[in-house]
């Protein structure tokens, strides 16, 4: 699920792999990276979490940029 924001953008939050390139979790967030974890599924939240719990040594700092698709 995707959060519009004011202007009706959505936005992502995308942990990119440090140990993988190419690899990367991207999850539906709010201008300001915030997710929902209640409006995802529970695979989708595990995912979310653990790629939190990694960074740094999996996964670098997320960013926050408008979806592409």
């Amino acid at each position: 699920m995707n959060h519009p924001s004011h202007d009706g953008q959505h936005f992502e939050l995308r942990f990119e792999s440090l140990l993988y390139s190419g690899r990367e979790c991207t999850f539906a967030c709010d201008e300001r990276g915030r997710v929902d974890l209640d409006a995802m599924s529970e695979r989708a939240r595990n995912s979310y979490l653990y790629a939190r719990a990694v960074i740094g040594r999996e996964f670098s700092m997320p960013r926050v940029q408008p979806c592409t698709a």
